[in-house]
């Protein structure tokens, strides 16, 4: 069996998350429907994670195994994208080792959360409204502390099937970009809902609802309710995943 790495992005929108569920349509089940079609055999397709419901993903990786070991990569790509709904691209299919995992081998993923701060009909799918202008600093500064810390139980949904709930965050930051902040967030993982929910409670800090000795307590109390609401799915966007260099050579990076 040859295993490869398939690249693609999705509009989530339409979408119960990346994982097959029992109760509604997924992107995973969507792409291993053409998969198997395309490759005329049955094909299972593991994914770098999951994203929620509604979570959309301009940079995506998954691995599948085939008995056919030489994929024309051009020819596979447009047959998929031929039969792929709109809201899912395959950007590249190549061949990895047998013991290459599009999950466990990644280093890093990249999320962007998006708010727009008035009515705008050409992104109201891709960003939370938020009319009240927030403390960016105060946000900036609270969003700093994350550094200091590895467990994220009070930002992760609860009852999540997990050994363990430590992550590590190396870049989370706002920016401000005339109609749109966007927060940028990087960590080795991420537990389920810890990016919707961090942002939640970093809003809180720039509406002045709390302080940043307050939003350190929130982590230290690893308690999912001391933590503010989630925000909505549809700002969420996975934008980059790290893998190391032997993997990476196949990926075409935004």
């Amino acid at each position: 069996m040859q295993r490869y790495f398939i690249q693609l992005s999705y509009d989530g929108t339409a979408y119960h998350g990346w994982q097959i569920q029992p109760n509604g349509i997924t992107v995973q089940e969507t792409v291993e429907k053409a998969l198997s079609i395309v490759a005329r055999e049955t094909v299972a397709v593991t994914g770098a994670g999951r994203t929620d419901a509604g979570v959309h993903a301009s940079f995506y990786v998954a691995h599948f195994d085939t008995g056919n070991e030489n994929l024309d990569n051009e020819k596979i790509i447009h047959n998929l994208n031929s039969l792929l709904p709109h809201d899912i691209a395959i950007q590249n299919v190549y061949k990895v080792n047998p013991d290459a995992h599009s999950r466990f081998d990644a280093l890093s993923r990249t999320y962007k959360y998006y708010v727009i701060k008035s009515k705008d009909p050409f992104t109201r799918q891709y960003a939370a409204k938020e009319v009240r202008i927030p403390d960016l600093a105060k946000m900036n500064e609270a969003a700093l502390k994350l550094f200091n810390y590895e467990d994220f139980t009070s930002f992760s949904k609860l009852g999540t099937d997990v050994k363990t709930n430590n992550c590590k965050v190396d870049l989370a930051e706002w920016i401000d970009e005339g109609n749109r902040l966007v927060f940028t967030i990087r960590a080795d993982r991420f537990l389920r809902n810890m990016v919707r929910a961090i942002v939640g409670t970093l809003l809180e800090v720039g509406f002045g609802k709390i302080t940043i000795e307050e939003f350190c307590k929130i982590i230290e109390a690893k308690d999912r309710c001391a933590a503010g609401a989630s925000v909505p799915a549809k700002g969420l966007f996975l934008m980059d995943i790290g893998y190391p260099e032997e993997l990476s050579k196949g990926l075409i990076r935004p």
